[in-house]
């Protein structure tokens, strides 16, 4: 059943993203990826590295999260719910089989659209920048999200109110809970990652919107529909939503800072000097190699791209 599901779940976001790809980013910044890919494969591999080993490490630290949480115990469910009050179980007061269908596809599916596309527009740029700053940003919110995990022990709305909250995604697609038990954990509710990522990729594409202008208009849309998804699902509280955008918040804040600061490759080139280069100089490659201004050229026979 779970190969089932990543089966669906890969063809439907493979299906948005060469819709996207086609509508927003455009042949010519395509045609020009095909030609200087490797430069920025090169720009973009020191932080795509330490993405991917944060996320290693997050999957072999959530197995271990719940024991250290309960050793520390600072358990803040109540509190929650006593701050909160019935907000939840009135905005289940108001589930309709579209909603609940909208929002269970937001869940899941838009929200995995929404993670990956701006990988592929900003790989599409010429200035790296904007995805050293994505990529960033997620390895932030994940490794603050999982200190957040080992200090806060909360359970979610579903599993706090049984009685008065429904579970609407499981009851109504059992399927997913073999997608979502993979990466999900009972306690770790605050702050909420689909909604801390999915904001964070909306600042984003703010702020790159000179360059995308459509696509920050979906991009708020949908970080909107998966937010409001994880209350209306039962599966977190509003304030876990309210957390969840100050991690984005502060995680794109500090991205931006970081970025640009260190350099891996002038770091090793440093080290080991070109041998066309005279002696004591060393080839340092610069913060930005291509003109940023480029990827906002207006292309008025394109008709295919989205230009800024």
């Amino acid at each position: 059943m779970l190969l089932e599901v990543l089966i669906r779940l890969v063809v439907v976001v493979t299906v948005m993203l060469l819709a996207s790809t086609a509508a927003f980013v455009g042949r010519y910044r395509l045609r020009d990826t095909r030609l200087e890919w490797r430069e920025r494969v090169q720009e973009v591999a020191p932080i795509t590295v330490v993405l991917v080993a944060v996320l290693l490490g997050n999957s072999v630290a959530r197995q271990t999260v719940p024991d250290l949480s309960w050793m520390i115990g600072w358990e803040r469910t109540g509190q929650i719910e006593a701050l909160e009050g019935s907000f939840i179980v009135w905005l289940q007061s108001q589930a309709t089989p579209e909603l609940t269908a909208y929002f269970s596809f937001s869940y899941i599916y838009a929200y995995v659209f929404l993670l990956v596309f701006p990988i592929v527009a900003y790989f599409a740029l010429s200035n790296t920048r904007p995805l050293r700053e994505l990529l960033a940003a997620y390895t932030l919110n994940y490794t603050l999200g999982l200190v957040c995990y080992v200090f806060v022990i909360a359970y979610g709305p579903r599993n706090m109110m049984p009685e008065l909250v429904d579970a609407l995604l499981y009851d109504t697609y059992p399927r997913y809970q073999h997608l979502t038990r993979q990466v999900n954990r009972n306690t770790n509710v605050f702050p909420s990652l689909h909604t801390s990522l999915s904001t964070t990729v909306a600042f984003l594409a703010y702020r790159t919107r000179e360059i995308y202008p459509k696509w920050a208009l979906v991009a708020l849309w949908i970080a909107l529909s998966v937010a409001v998804s994880t209350m209306y699902l039962g599966i977190h509280w509003a304030i876990d939503v309210l957390a969840g955008v100050a991690l984005a918040y502060v995680s794109v804040t500090l991205s931006e800072l970081l970025v640009g600061q260190w350099s891996v490759w002038d770091w090793l080139e440093s080290r080991v000097p070109s041998q066309s280069e005279p002696s004591g100089q060393s080839g340092k490659r610069p913060r930005e190699t291509r003109d940023p201004e480029r990827d906002r050229a207006v292309e008025p026979t394109d008709s295919s791209g989205e230009d800024g």
